[in-house]
């Protein structure tokens, strides 16, 4: 039986108290605008400790990015963890695809209210980029530890173009949402933005396919 100082439990309220201050700052940030409004506005707002407020979010624009490891670690953990026989490639289509189907908002079409926010920031818009740039460099890792050394190169630059793809992607989704369309058209859309995109990589990655490089056994 689990109890109340239980590991499992503990993280469970820390999840919730972490997205209750996002909320809160979120909706803060999108009435007021980011730059209006302090961290120790939030954490009253939240009904928490400023400290608890920076504990679980060292910058204040996490705060917003709040999905910022998802968003970063998402596709090389996907990429990284990619079945026997998939390429790359084909990889991280797939992972697309299924986060577009699964309605996960870190594709950048959904949310108009925080896609205004954002652009009003120009410390927002900076993070974001920040996001995307991590993204690509861990996705970079981990296709520059599976390819054998002579191929870093062209897993750095496999791994831009890749990210690249989904960096146009979040930005076409949120044209999409600004200019008005919702629900199942957008990710129609989107999907279709996909297709396209990916069916231009294809003959500039087909050969490239490093593997994942097997453990040793003890």
């Amino acid at each position: 039986m689990e109890t109340p100082s239980a590991p499992g439990l503990r993280e469970r309220k820390k999840r919730q108290t972490r997205e209750e201050i996002a909320n809160v700052a979120t909706a803060m940030f999108a009435e007021r605008g980011f730059e209006n409004v302090t961290i120790a506005e939030v954490a009253t707002a939240a009904g928490v400790a400023k400290m608890t407020v920076t504990n679980h979010f060292p910058l204040k624009e996490d705060l917003v990015f709040d999905r910022a490891e998802h968003i970063v670690h998402g596709l090389a953990e996907a990429i990284a963890a990619r079945p026997e026989g998939e390429p790359v490639l084909a990889a991280a289509r797939r992972y697309h695809a299924e986060r577009l189907a699964a309605g996960d908002p870190t594709l950048g079409h959904l949310g108009v209210h925080f896609s205004l926010m954002v652009l009003a920031s120009p410390a927002l818009a900076a993070r974001e980029r920040q996001i995307h740039d991590q993204r690509e460099q861990a996705l970079a890792d981990v296709l520059v530890a599976q390819a054998a050394p002579a191929e870093e190169l062209a897993a750095r630059v496999v791994a831009a173009q890749i990210a690249g793809v989904y960096r146009v992607l979040y930005f076409v989704g949120r044209r999409l949402l600004l200019d008005g369309l919702q629900g199942p058209e957008t990710v129609e859309a989107v999907a279709a933005a996909a297709q396209r995109a990916f069916a231009l990589l294809e003959a500039d990655l087909s050969g490239f396919d490093p593997r994942p490089r097997l453990r040793s056994t003890p």
